[in-house]
């Protein structure tokens, strides 16, 4: 007897019934390093989470409590499927519009119908097939254009991070730095130097590499010392020693904090914060979302991970679905972002387990403290932010280094430039296309279309005399 055959509907595309038998293979949490480097990695994203949280939750009273649990959830989530430390970061634009234009700053339900919107397009860009088709026709040096934007990006942050003090509530840089103090320079450079003297330049040890044995009077291997410098989790050190900062700086502190989750609630949209919600953050997000939150996420996470290669449908849909779910009650509105995955590798993930880590410690918060964990954050140095921001932004602009033409490096640098100088990945994007398209027309050959004219020509007159 024959076994009974599995038929798919024909609602759902072929690229869909490739995709589900990899979700079994893409669940395991099997560390590809250590622990301790999964924790480091776990952190590896916070320099870009953390400020704009803590703006939000300030200017805009956004419930940290419940953006904690639900952002812990996703993390839990896909670190399960996809199986890599695959980052959920807020969604940038609509925070910059949210707490920039101070004159009317977007309501909570206003925002929340920004990231539903912008929601919807990928959860259907990615359902219909469409950001598969798109991703396999972008590029190469467009995509690594708009990487290297926004590594830079986070690099110049970081560094007004570092140098002078901010105001994440008015979005603007203060004074310079002190030296001393416990948010000072000499802090925040001591966290940097000891990051660089553990993990180098972000190449990882090959542990199965044997040491050779010594030659006489001759000093030892240094394989031995990096691999000792490399076990190192210095990201979650330099992190735990914020932490134990905010209660150093202000000890108050802990009398201010409440015990307990917060209350979840549905978030009641009106017309009037669809329409709002949409015109001001959702169309500066959508461009946004689609290049750097799923276009350069999965370019890198094959660059990265080539055997757990991460698909535009599976990356857009997954986007889509956290946030038709979590806007509802007032959570955050998050994507993937290229810049949180090349931070997380940067300080030692390599498997789901680091987003598993980092998700259960935002589950615990959230649920023990809730949203007065805003007054912890509220005191974290912000210059050990700008040294974690740093090192993800440097990461994920070195993923442009397999430029090899001259060509496909000139591409890329227009595409950057321009993505920097008007502050729009959107623009750059368009920019590079463009370029890319004239170089390509620049290099044709119209010597076999100038012969198949002659040729019909000559057919036409000889039919015709």
């Amino acid at each position: 007897m024959e076994s009974p055959t599995l038929t798919t509907s024909p609602l759902l595309p072929g690229r869909w019934r490739r995709y589900l038998p990899r979700l079994s293979w893409a669940t395991s949490f099997g560390l590809k390093t250590s622990v301790w480097s999964e924790l480091g990695g776990s952190v590896g994203d916070l320099g870009t989470y953390i400020p704009i949280v803590l703006a939000l939750t300030l200017v805009n009273h956004l419930d940290l409590g419940t953006t904690l649990i639900f952002t812990g959830l996703y993390n839990i989530i896909t670190g399960f499927l996809f199986g890599i430390p695959m980052p959920v970061q807020p969604m940038k634009a609509i925070a910059a519009v949210a707490i920039s234009e101070s004159q009317t700053h977007l309501t909570i339900p206003q925002i929340m119908a920004a990231g539903i919107s912008t929601a919807s397009v990928l959860f259907l860009l990615g359902a219909t097939g469409l950001m598969s088709f798109f991703y396999r026709f972008i590029p190469l040096p467009v995509v690594r254009g708009v990487q290297l934007s926004q590594g830079l990006s986070f690099a110049f942050s970081a560094i007004k991070y570092i140098r002078h003090q901010q105001n994440f509530a008015t979005g603007k840089s203060g004074s310079a730095r002190p030296w001393l103090g416990l948010d000072g320079l000499i802090l925040a450079l001591s966290a940097l130097l000891f990051i660089v003297l553990t993990t180098g330049s972000g190449d990882s040890v090959d542990e199965t590499e044997t040491e050779p044995e010594p030659e006489p009077h001759r000093p030892r291997h240094p394989l031995r010392r990096l691999r000792i410098l490399s076990a190192i989790p210095s990201a979650l050190l330099v992190f735990l020693l914020g932490l134990v900062l905010c209660f150093v700086r202000d000890a108050s502190i802990v009398k201010d904090l409440n015990f307990g989750p917060s209350k979840i609630h549905v978030v009641k949209i009106s017309w009037h914060d669809w329409k709002t919600g949409f015109i001001r953050a959702a169309i500066p997000q959508i461009p946004l979302s689609v290049l750097n939150s799923v276009i350069a996420v999965c370019k890198l996470s094959t660059d990265l991970f080539p055997e757990k290669e991460a698909s535009a449908t599976a990356v857009s849909v997954s986007v889509g679905a956290m946030n038709l779910v979590g806007c509802w009650f007032g959570a955050l509105p998050v994507c993937h972002g290229a810049g949180g995955l090349a931070g997380q590798y940067r300080c030692g993930g390599r498997s789901g387990a680091s987003v598993l880590f980092l998700g259960i410690g935002k589950l615990v918060l959230g649920l023990v403290f809730g949203n007065t964990f805003v007054k912890i954050l509220g005191e974290f140095p912000i210059g050990i932010l700008g040294v974690l921001l740093l090192f993800s932004g440097i990461e994920l602009a070195m993923a442009s280094k397999d430029m090899n033409t001259k060509k496909e490096s000139f591409v890329m640098l227009i595409c950057a430039a321009v993505s920097l100088t008007g502050s729009s990945a959107a623009l750059g994007f368009g920019c590079g296309i463009v370029v890319f398209l004239l170089l390509k027309l620049r290099e044709s050959d119209f010597s076999s279309w100038n012969y198949k004219s002659k040729g019909s020509a000559d057919i036409d007159t000889g039919l015709h005399p």
